[in-house]
């Protein structure tokens, strides 16, 4: 697969030895980026109601030398509307994702 410029809200599949995860990027770094694979509400949310951060998110990371093995799927607009997605026109590159 070739490599294509990874942004925040990026839905991404990452295919690795027979296994596919998916998620939303969650964060990205030249180094490497966080793929969103999983969101758990906190116990102490259910109690406590003003609280900025009511979710555990589950990140899976992956390393700029893996990001050629990523699948572009869909962007989200804004993350606190789920449903409102589009596609961006995303290019892929020949160029490695390392230097050797």
């Amino acid at each position: 697969m070739k490599r294509f410029d990874i942004q925040v809200n990026d839905y991404v599949k990452w295919h690795k030895k027979g296994i596919t995860h998916e998620g939303w990027v969650y964060f990205v770094d030249d180094d490497y980026i966080t793929i969103e694979i999983g969101v758990k509400p906190k116990p102490f949310c259910n109690i406590v109601r003003n609280v900025l951060h009511c979710n555990d998110h589950l990140l899976l990371v992956c390393y700029n030398q893996f990001w050629d093995e990523l699948e572009y799927i869909k962007t989200r607009k804004n993350i606190y509307v789920p449903e409102e997605f589009f596609i961006r026109d995303v290019t892929y590159v020949d160029t490695p994702c390392y230097s050797e």
